[in-house]
């Protein structure tokens, strides 16, 4: 028992960097994309904006998951770091890039170093949750057995799953960030944002619904396990993330604060789509939650310093999250 809270609290945690973290790198994907300097300043304003208080902060989230993995189920920390090492450093190289050329861009003054800056955090921006989405297919597809590198440090990640869960990474992230940009400049009242974000949103949520659409031929003869877990068990989170992402398409225009809450509710439940198809098993195919879960004293210790730290940070989160939209509204109107 105590092990399966665990790890709901893990997947909560993965859960969060997915919707915070994850809007992040897509508005990297948006600030590539803005266009040249003069047409494209007042997006990448926005974006600046938008993500400069919060951008480090949303990576406690993963730091979260990560110490939880190491501590609960430290089989599977062993197994999963020892074998795609190559994605997972490429991704941490890209969180560092995208963090130091964020800062630098912002504290250069000539055009030529913003704009360099501004290319290596918007790559980065991009190829971090593309390996992130490639570590999530090997897991995902089985290629990480048990034991330090059993699994084929190249073919883990670089297969056909893996490849899928990348591009559906970037592209989620993508659509995330379209979306809340487009609530955020409705709020700020800047009609001439608005519309261009709408349509990021739109054209990145219809790719990314393509995208998983063409995935289940691909999941079916690459993952069959994977499949069988989300046309079965996982059907119903499956379906209503389906729903919930075509709703929020739908209220783009009308109410764009409720496009942004089902877009999330669409990617979190998807993700535990994911977590539910593959239960019991952490590592495909045969190694369960209890296989590998800590003693029972490290995980209630573990929960309880969770609920501790829990009372300080979530607060503190939320109140930084309410005052810069407070102050967005405020300084707008003044």
């Amino acid at each position: 028992m105590l092990a399966d809270a665990t790890l709901a609290v893990m997947w909560l945690g993965l859960t969060c960097y997915a919707l915070f973290g994850g809007a992040d790198f897509g508005a990297g994907l948006w600030d590539l994309l803005a266009g040249r300097s003069r047409s494209g300043m007042p997006r990448r304003r926005l974006i600046e904006h938008t993500i400069g208080p919060v951008w480090e902060a949303n990576h406690v989230w993963l730091i979260f998951v990560i110490v939880l993995l190491w501590a609960g189920f430290s089989p599977v920390f062993a197994a999963v770091l020892s074998t795609l090492y190559i994605p997972l450093t490429l991704a941490a190289l890209g969180i560092i890039a995208r963090g130091a050329a964020f800062a630098f861009r912002k504290a250069s003054t000539e055009l030529w170093q913003q704009r360099l800056f501004g290319a290596f955090f918007a790559v980065s921006s991009v190829v971090t949750p593309f390996f992130l989405g490639t570590v999530a297919g090997g897991v995902a597809s089985g290629r990480v057995p048990p034991g330090l590198a059993a699994g084929d440090v190249i073919t883990s990640w670089l297969n056909p799953t893996s490849l899928l869960g990348g591009v559906l990474a970037v592209l989620t992230c993508g659509h995330l960030a379209a979306v809340y940009l487009c609530a955020d400049a409705v709020r700020d009242r800047d009609p001439g944002l608005a519309p261009w974000f709408r349509r990021r949103a739109l054209i990145s949520g219809l790719a990314a619904g393509a995208v998983a659409l063409a995935g289940i031929a691909i999941l079916h003869a690459d993952a069959p396990r994977l499949f069988h877990g989300l046309t079965h068990r996982a059907l119903p989170l499956v379906v209503a993330s389906a729903c919930a992402g075509v709703a929020a398409l739908a209220l783009l225009r009308r109410s764009p604060v409720v496009a942004r809450v089902l877009a999330a509710l669409a990617v979190a439940l998807i993700l535990w789509g994911w977590g539910a198809a593959q239960y019991p098993a952490m590592l495909v195919p045969d190694v369960t939650v209890r296989d590998v879960a800590s003693q029972d004293s490290v995980l209630a210790a573990c929960l309880v310093s969770l609920a501790v730290g829990g009372v300080f940070l979530v607060p503190s989160l939320w109140w930084l999250y309410s005052i810069f939209q407070r102050g967005a509204v405020s300084e707008d109107a003044g």
